[in-house]
């Protein structure tokens, strides 16, 4: 079993770094895993420093090999809060969005896969991490995020470990959750990383993370992110951060083109009026930059929202016109069917009196060639004498006509006479004598005058059928 004054003798030997304090810190960071802390540093003794890209604001822009990794840097703190040189070059690059796995071999040919940390942080992200040691088979079926899990086991672990003297509300979710939680709030991130076995950790903790004011101030103007330097995230941002001295703090904010702005970086033990001195300063030195983004925030919602009621005005207007315009052409169809209407009612009305005048007509014609077919039938009527009879036929308009038949002419021919005369338009009607009433139907047409008893003189009624 190799002790920790070996494991730091031989990290001295391979490493050829000198400061046994420096190498201790990174060995605990490490968790005293001697292949990691050595895969670390071999790892990232190639690197060159980064180079820096001077912004409009006299800051300094930090790229990252990844492209979400930009860290911004004041240069109020270049002299006081840079790193040494042995911990730039400790420290490994790891992106704060989304790890990578690399390869890296140490000078003596040892190989080990650095960041197998970010690669489960990569595979949780896709749903397709394990499960880890005495974890139960009946876990949920949607886990947490490894970010957001080892958020929640810091916030955990310091209330375990501290209690009450923790009043900082940190977020329980991972860094870049809690760095949108902030845009979205507009409000700055204030980050903490906290290390286990530093010596001032539990001091800072007690008086100024669980002081009362401080923890006001912070949960008032911030949104607070801690880790754990011994979890991946909280590690990953150390590196990121360029944290040399514990306890460390920073405030960072979400900048444009998916970098992030560190706008400040305490190192080492602070009272709580100096945090509050700093993270004071920091506030007012970026409130302008805040409002300004919540003005055009704000504005942009406006205008957003003076587009959708535009739109829907527009949309309510269309509707309108489509709907008036709907009702135009119904009303134009009603009209148009009404219009057919009516004058297929007249065409059938001039029909049925065309149809009823050319009946009429066809009556009177067939009328007047009865009339004529009768008068012809007669014959001339014969002059006085003892075998002619006198007949008498009086209309129910009262006129009367009369004429002169042979007495054995038969009632037909009296029927026949009535037919032709231009009075007459029954076409249904009887003869009837009064004294007494008799009324000589087609039974009796056949008979002759004389038969029939109205020889020599006759009077009858026409009398229409009913």
């Amino acid at each position: 079993m190799v002790d920790s004054s070996d494991k730091l003798a031989y990290f001295q030997a391979i490493t050829g770094v000198e400061d046994i304090d420096l190498c201790t810190e990174i060995l605990a960071a490490h968790n005293w895993d001697l292949e990691l802390a050595i895969a670390t540093f071999t790892g990232n003794h190639t690197s060159s420093p980064p180079q820096t890209d001077v912004g409009s604001s006299g800051q300094h822009f930090l790229p990252d090999s990844t492209q979400n990794d930009v860290v911004l840097r004041p240069d109020s703190n270049s002299a006081a809060g840079n790193p040494s040189l042995a911990w730039r070059i400790v420290t490994l690059p790891i992106s704060i969005v989304s790890g990578s796995l690399g390869l890296v071999s140490s000078a003596v040919g040892l190989g080990f896969w650095a960041a197998g940390g970010v690669l489960s942080y990569s595979f949780g992200m896709l749903g397709l991490g394990g499960r880890r040691n005495g974890e139960s088979s009946s876990s949920p079926l949607v886990e947490a995020q490894p970010s957001a899990a080892e958020a929640m086991e810091f916030v955990a672990s310091l209330e375990r470990e501290y209690g009450a003297s923790v009043r900082v509300r940190f977020v329980s979710e991972g860094f870049m959750d809690a760095l949108q939680r902030s845009r979205h709030a507009y409000k700055l991130l204030f980050v903490y990383l906290h290390s286990p076995d530093h010596p001032d950790t539990p001091g800072f903790v007690e008086r100024t993370i669980g002081n009362e004011a401080f923890a006001a101030f912070v949960n008032e103007n911030f949104v607070a992110w801690g880790g754990s330097i011994r979890a991946t995230e909280g590690f990953k941002m150390s590196n990121s951060l360029k944290a040399s001295r514990f306890p460390f703090c920073a405030v960072v904010m979400a900048a444009t083109n998916q970098r992030i702005a560190l706008l400040q970086q305490i190192e080492g033990p602070k009272s709580p009026e100096e945090m509050l001195s700093i993270l004071q300063r920091v506030l007012e030195e970026t409130s302008p930059v805040l409002v300004s983004a919540r003005v055009e925030a704000e504005e942009r919602r406006n205008n957003m929202r003076l587009r959708e009621e535009q739109d829907a005005a527009y949309r309510a207007a269309l509707e309108a016109d489509q709907a008036r315009e709907r009702q135009r052409i119904e009303e134009q169809e009603r009209l148009e069917r009404e219009r057919a209407e009516v004058e297929q009612k007249q065409r059938e009305e001039e029909e049925a009196r065309e149809r009823e005048a050319r009946e009429a007509a066809e009556r009177e014609a067939a009328l007047a060639r009865r009339k004529q077919e009768k008068a012809l039938s007669l014959g001339a009527e014969p002059e006085k004498g003892p075998d002619v009879t006198q007949v008498l036929v009086r209309f129910p308009t009262g006129e009367r006509k009369d004429r002169r038949f042979h007495s054995n002419a038969t009632i037909q021919s009296i029927y026949d006479y009535v037919d032709s005369l231009d009075c007459s338009t029954l076409e249904c009607y009887s003869l009837v004598s009064n004294f007494p009433r008799t009324v000589y139907g087609p039974d009796k047409h056949s008979l002759t005058l004389k038969e029939a008893g109205l020889h020599p003189q006759a009077s009858l009624f026409v009398e229409p059928n009913l």
